[in-house]
């Protein structure tokens, strides 16, 4: 299935001469090197000042929606029935709403911990700052429709998505069939 991510589409924003450079250059001049946003000083910046985050999501959420929604038409001129929207803050922004049906993709803390602060320039500090703006795990998996466990291994994650397309294929919206699957803990 095609799949628009938005942290991709940030980066895209981000890069040497992307939709959002000038903006945040206005706005955090000392984050732009080489005619590119400086992710890892922008991450700096904004999570060090509490206004600072809300000021550059002013700046990028209308411009990942824009590119969402020409993804969702170019993928329907195409014919797709079903897409992915992989969307980190999906409840946080209430993005919810615009999906048919809602897939958590889950493991236990630790685990998560475990693979975030691998990630290069990830630090406690840093991780305990995203947490807190998301909702808690168990919060996410109640009000989805469908729960990925990805602790499992690899071979079971994609079972799981593979049964979540096919009860999918023929879904006319989030209300339809009459979310017969709300409260199960994963398809596999």
């Amino acid at each position: 299935l095609p799949v628009h991510d938005a942290d991709d589409t940030v980066h895209n924003l981000m890069e040497i001469g992307g939709e959002a450079v000038d903006p945040i250059a206005e706005m955090f001049p000392e984050t732009v090197i080489k005619g590119a946003i400086d992710r890892e000083a922008l991450a700096k910046r904004v999570f060090s000042d509490p206004g600072g985050l809300a000021r550059l999501e002013e700046i990028l959420h209308p411009m990942v929606r824009r590119r969402e929604q020409q993804f969702l038409e170019h993928r329907a001129r195409q014919g797709y029935r079903q897409v992915i929207l992989d969307i980190p803050l999906l409840f946080e922004t209430g993005g919810e709403d615009r999906c048919d049906a809602v897939i958590t993709v889950s493991a236990p803390r630790f685990l998560q911990e475990q693979r975030v602060l691998r990630r290069s320039g990830m630090t406690r500090e840093r991780l305990d700052s995203i947490l807190a703006r998301q909702i808690p795990d168990a919060e996410k998996r109640r009000r989805s429709d469908f729960i990925v466990l990805t602790s499992l291994g690899r071979d079971f994650s994609l079972l799981q998505i593979l049964n979540i397309v096919r009860i999918t294929r023929h879904w006319r919206g989030r209300n339809w069939p009459a979310r017969p699957y709300r409260g199960r803990r994963n398809i596999a």
